[in-house]
């Protein structure tokens, strides 16, 4: 489960599939038709560092949201469209982690660069 704080808001919850290994991280969430409402998947990489992601084989509108070690949202790279693989979908700065949530979901619950997050149950 991730938690988000936006300002202003009511806290988020976002029940996640983890994408720890290459081949999870690969994949991600390529090929699926539909994505719940407030579900997601969450990227763990080892270290801080320049994140881009694609959307190749991946049939459904994204936000991904890149996420410091401190667990602060660095930036959101909105609705990304479905079956792209240019241009690379990306923030400036470095990041550890990555969430994907459904396209438009960063907007419509306010979240965006600053928000505060939370790992529950995330080993």
């Amino acid at each position: 489960m991730v938690v988000l704080r936006p300002r202003g808001g009511p806290e988020l919850r976002v029940k996640v599939e983890l994408a720890r290994t290459d081949a999870e991280t690969q994949r991600g969430l390529m090929y699926r038709e539909r994505l719940a409402p407030d579900s997601g998947m969450l990227f763990l990489f080892p270290v801080e560092k320049h994140q881009g992601f694609w959307m190749k084989n991946t049939f459904i509108p994204l936000d991904i949201i890149f996420i410091t070690h401190d667990k602060k949202v660095l930036g959101v790279a909105e609705n990304c469209e479905p079956l792209t693989e240019r241009p690379l979908r990306e923030v400036p700065g470095n990041s550890q982690y990555v969430l994907e949530v459904a396209g438009g979901w960063t907007h419509a619950h306010g979240v965006g660069p600053g928000t505060q997050v939370e790992f529950v149950n995330v080993e």
